[in-house]
């Protein structure tokens, strides 16, 4: 019904448009044909031409409409019948389908434009819901672990006998698990916060050096206990214009990643110094290091490379420490060799006027 009153309204258009041109000719060719041959048009003459005038009205209006409608059968309707199409595929979790571009009469009507975009808003939902898939995976896999080893051991504390160093032994490992899934659970809320814009970066001025000692100095028993020797080369009164808490985070990150990775009797060391209007930060280890194409993706979530070292992070850390740079302004960047270890440079905006 709506397609047949769309169809007749469009024949109206085109019938009165019609009508009031071709009278407007024919009034102007008969007052000028009388004029000039003096001829006397009796009714009967004029009857007859209205009769045929108003035939050719309805016939020019009828050709004229079924030509547009052809038109836009072929420029309009098959065309958002196909994104019409597409959409549904994507409603149904489709995410790979895509429209060819229509080129020709259909780009007059901006439906290239508009084809584009469509193209353009499925290949970010593909990659959305390829993000989300994996993050459901990796998380699940990570909770799983650390729970598996709590389950483990505190069905091993549950047996008599034990000695007092295995009771120990299994306590320390249920701790350790149970701090990793602590870990992963604060990373993920804090990632997500990040990402969903729910912190807002609360400036302020402070000293950058004191901050850096600061966080170095909660990592003391770790490096003691691996015999890691600390190496430090501070510019004193280095003030930074940012979030204390949220570069909390990209220190503790990047400390406990050195910690870690650094084998017992290795180094590692932290240098601070300024470059023009910026504060250079690097923290360096002689751990494990990392490849060039892992270098490529650390800091994507998740990402860990070697997968020798699964046990000892989470992937969301470098993550975390990229997202909060990219909210403070801040620029992070990591040189690594296999075997020889990882320096993580972070440059940061000084205070101005300093």
């Amino acid at each position: 019904m709506e397609r047949l009153l769309s169809g007749l309204w469009r024949y109206m258009t085109f019938f009165l448009l019609m009508a009031f041109l071709i009278t407007c000719c024919m009034l102007l060719f008969l007052g000028r044909l009388e004029q000039n041959l003096g001829l006397d048009l009796t009714q009967d003459h004029i009857h007859q031409a209205a009769i045929l005038t108003f035939g050719n009205v309805l016939f020019l209006s009828l050709l004229c409409t079924l030509v547009d409608d052809l038109r836009r059968k072929l420029t309009v309707e098959r065309p958002v019948r196909r994104i019409i199409e597409a959409a549904e595929k994507i409603m149904r979790g489709d995410f790979t389908v895509r429209i060819a571009p229509l080129g020709g009469m259909g780009s007059a009507d901006g439906l290239d434009s508009i084809i584009r975009y469509f193209n353009k808003m499925a290949e970010e939902l593909a990659g959305i819901e390829t993000l989300r898939t994996d993050f459901i995976a990796n998380v699940s896999h990570e909770l799983k672990t650390p729970l598996a080893v709590m389950q483990n051991y505190g069905i091993l504390l549950g047996q008599s006998g034990l000695t007092e160093d295995k009771r120990i032994e299994y306590a320390q490992a249920i701790t350790k698990s149970s701090q990793r899934l602590a870990d992963l659970i604060t990373n993920i809320l804090n990632l997500n916060k990040l990402e969903n814009q729910q912190i807002y970066p609360q400036k302020q001025v402070f000293d950058l050096g004191e901050q850096l000692c600061g966080c170095l100095l909660n990592f003391e028993n770790i490096w003691e206990e691996k015999k890691i020797g600390i190496e430090t080369n501070m510019e004193e009164e280095v003030l930074v214009e940012a979030d204390a808490e949220l570069l909390t985070l990209v220190w503790n990150n990047l400390f406990s990643n050195a910690m870690k990775f650094t084998d017992s009797g290795g180094n590692v060391s932290l240098h601070l110094k300024s470059e023009g209007d910026c504060a250079v930060v690097q923290i360096a280890d002689t751990g494990c290091g990392i490849s060039r194409e892992t270098g490529k993706h650390i800091f994507e979530k998740f990402y860990q490379g070697d997968s020798s070292h699964f046990v000892q992070g989470n992937g969301l850390g470098l993550a975390l420490v990229k997202r909060v740079m990219d909210i403070t302004g801040g620029d992070i960047f990591v040189e690594s060799e296999l075997g020889k270890g990882s320096t993580f440079t972070v440059k940061l905006r000084k205070k101005r006027g300093k």
